[in-house]
């Protein structure tokens, strides 16, 4: 530190003085300056970034709000429209039920009386036959002039028993 002292000049020490003075002022106005304004406006934008994500949280928050009560009324309305459908299936399988019950009811009822006009058919056509069976009979008997009661009898009995009813 001696040797310091020792070295030491006052014009040196004056004009180092002025120079960093100088250089102190310079670097105010032309360096310090811009690179503060840099720094205020980056220390802004920073902010402003902040704020716009903090923003830009809130509104995904609130999205995601919007989007859940959506969904829960997409996913309500679809469990409505489900019911819906199996009630209308419900129903459409109900009422098919009772049209084949009455279509079969109709067919039975067809079918009974089908049968019995064919029923009335056939006893009108036994009735025919035998009608024209006791008129052949009736005929024979009486061109055949029998003597007896017993063999004309007889001869109906063996008609009876050859004749087919066809």
């Amino acid at each position: 530190m001696e040797k310091l002292f020792e070295q030491f000049s006052v014009g040196l020490f004056f004009w180092q003085l002025i120079l960093f003075i100088a250089l102190y002022l310079f670097l105010k106005k032309f360096a310090w300056k811009p690179i503060l304004n840099a720094v205020t406006d980056r220390e802004e934008g920073i902010k402003n970034a902040l704020a716009s994500a903090e923003e830009a949280k809130k509104e995904m928050q609130n999205l995601q709000a919007d989007n859940d009560k959506l969904l829960k009324e997409a996913r309500a309305e679809r469990d409505a429209m489900l019911k819906e459908a199996r009630e209308i299936k419900d129903n459409i399988i109900t009422e098919a039920k009772e049209e084949a019950k009455e279509e079969a009811a109709k067919m039975i009822v067809n079918a009974k009386a089908t049968i019995n006009q064919e029923k009335q058919a056939a006893v009108a056509d036994i009735k025919k036959q035998v009608a024209e069976l006791s008129i052949g009979i009736a005929e024979k008997v009486v061109k055949k002039e029998l003597a007896s009661s017993s063999d004309q009898t007889k001869l109906v009995e063996d008609m009876l028993q050859n004749i087919t009813l066809k």
